[in-house]
């Protein structure tokens, strides 16, 4: 029986509100055990032969379905029939909105979670799907909440993690939400800190959290002038969302000039550098620093830290990330507590002053000052770092699937994390001209070999898919996130390089100094 009562509108986008439903109306699922597998037209990436009507979903129990929507505030609840010898328990289907690095990793933990029973991807990726971490849903349009409504109702799905931010901009965890079913990820306004450079920096005017000067401008005259007023170096941002390309580090006045010409005079970004931020260059450290929200109460995650640039030594233009360790040294105890007390701890009082309390994870970019030794804010993001969650992913022993779960309550007074001793790195492997233009198509090969160069080494899909000959091609800018742990950096940066120089594919890059801040230069042997 499919949700009948369910009956919602298209994308909600409330301009000045945030809403916590007192009534949740969530998706239950009901079931007799049996010997039959699930039965439905869904598809995967992983196979070379295409599967049709019938499929086991990976560590998914078999058994008949019967989905019910029902007026409650617990959980997904499954029970078993009389006729079974497993007794009835509470157990999470958890669906994972994304296809990229991050939703890998994100895969990866959520299927190692005990409480855990199976997780979807949507739209996943071949690699995601070849893995086992996950059962891929590409048909499933993420951009009609609807109809992932519909999706996580039919299959009785009790977590909807949403990975990327512009489901989360669009508005979808609040149509997730008003339908009562339990989302890990912010309301489109409360989405806004990211979705918006200049409303996270009224923000932190108004709570007072330390940030870099700056002035927002739509006028290109008024923002040069600004600039020759400044000097270089300085930053230029687009103030929307243009996939981690929009910031500019200007070292000269005729950069800075070029930047905001190419973003308000150009529109290269679309609406998204409509406006711009110019802001003070800060000289220091960056450094990640994550922490999940429960709307009032936030805990950290481990430190980590990325690598933006696209060449050795930092050089280059800016990109997603080309690769990230945890712990980050930079990020000691002491500055931890610094910034949960002067940067976090008030971003979410403030947005809960606001009137829009922020559920999910906050994603801190800061600049440790080399003047000061003290952090301030960059810029948030309302998402898991890419690739920094992967590193953080494989240090995280706690159960995944209930820690996001109790955030998407309210419920993380009192919660605590466990995660491995060692050290994590991930090294990313792009296709060549990233982040300009690249060809798409490319061969990859040996990744298996890769994978067997040590236990603790483990490949998350961001781009790839497979050809009709069944081999990985690339599909994107930033492809493969190479990850390794070890007993510290070091090793972990060892097992993380023998693993990429063991991946056959010519058409790909890297960097060769992922860690170089944390540790002492070791140099690499160039790829044959």
């Amino acid at each position: 029986m499919s949700c009948a009562t369910l009956n919602l509108p298209p994308s909600l986008k409330l301009l000045n509100s945030c809403f916590q439903p007192s009534n949740k109306k969530s998706c239950f699922l009901s079931s007799s055990f049996s010997s039959v597998s699930f039965v439905g037209p869904l598809t995967s990436y992983g196979n070379k032969s295409s599967w049709d009507s019938c499929h086991v979903i990976k560590g998914l129990r078999s058994f008949p379905i019967v989905f019910k929507c029902v007026a409650e505030k617990s959980e997904l609840s499954v029970s078993v029939g009389a006729g079974s010898n497993i007794a009835s328990e509470k157990r999470l289907v958890v669906l994972v909105i994304g296809g990229g690095g991050r939703e890998h990793a994100l895969c990866y933990a959520l299927q190692r979670s005990p409480s855990c029973d199976a997780v979807f991807c949507a739209p996943g990726n071949a690699g995601i799907s070849n893995s086992g971490n996950a059962t891929c849903i590409p048909e499933l349009d993420i951009s009609d909440s609807s109809t992932v409504i519909s999706f996580c109702c039919k299959w009785g799905v009790g977590l909807v993690v949403v990975g990327p931010e512009a489901p989360l901009v669009s508005g979808l965890a609040n149509d997730l939400v008003k339908a009562g079913i339990p989302t890990f990820g912010p309301s489109a306004e409360a989405a806004a800190l990211e979705g918006s450079k200049n409303f996270m920096k009224k923000l932190c005017d108004k709570y007072k959290i330390p940030t870099a000067k700056y002035q927002t401008f739509t006028d290109p005259s008024s923002a040069k002038q600004y600039i020759e007023d400044q000097g270089a170096p300085i930053v230029i941002k687009a103030d929307g969302l243009a996939a981690g390309k929009g910031v500019i580090v200007a070292m000269t006045l005729e950069e800075a000039y070029e930047a905001v010409d190419s973003m308000l005079v150009k529109s290269v970004f679309g609406s998204a550098g409509c406006c711009v931020v110019v802001e003070e260059f800060l000289e220091g450290e960056e450094a990640s620093f994550f922490a999940l929200v429960d709307g009032e109460n936030a805990i950290p995650l481990e430190s980590a830290q990325d690598h933006k640039r696209v060449g050795d030594g930092d050089t280059g233009p800016n990109t997603g990330g080309m690769g990230a360790y945890s712990p980050a040294p930079v990020l000691t105890k002491e500055l931890q507590s610094v910034v949960m007390q002067t940067i976090i701890h008030p971003t979410v009082k403030g947005m809960a002053a606001e009137g829009c309390k922020f559920v999910g994870v906050l994603y801190a970019g800061l600049m440790i000052e080399k003047k000061t030794g003290l952090p301030k804010l960059i810029e948030y993001n309302v998402r898991f770092g890419d690739p920094e969650c992967q590193v953080l992913m494989v240090r995280l022993e706690s159960d995944l699937a209930q820690v996001l779960l109790a955030a998407s309550r309210g419920e993380l007074s009192g919660v605590s994390l466990k995660w491995s001793p060692g050290s994590a790195m991930v090294v990313v492997m792009a296709s060549k001209g990233y982040p300009g233009s690249y060809e798409k198509g490319t061969v990859i090969q040996n990744l298996e070999e890769a994978e067997n160069v040590a236990p603790t080494v483990k490949i998350f899909h961001a781009g790839t898919a497979l050809n009709s000959d069944g081999n990985f091609i690339a599909t994107g800018g930033r492809v493969l996130g190479v990850t390794a742990t070890g007993r510290d950096l070091e090793e972990a940066r060892d097992r993380a390089y023998q693993a990429v120089e063991e991946i056959n594919w010519p058409g790909g890059f890297y960097r060769r100094d992922i860690g170089w801040r944390a540790l002492p230069q070791k140099q690499l042997a160039p790829k044959k």
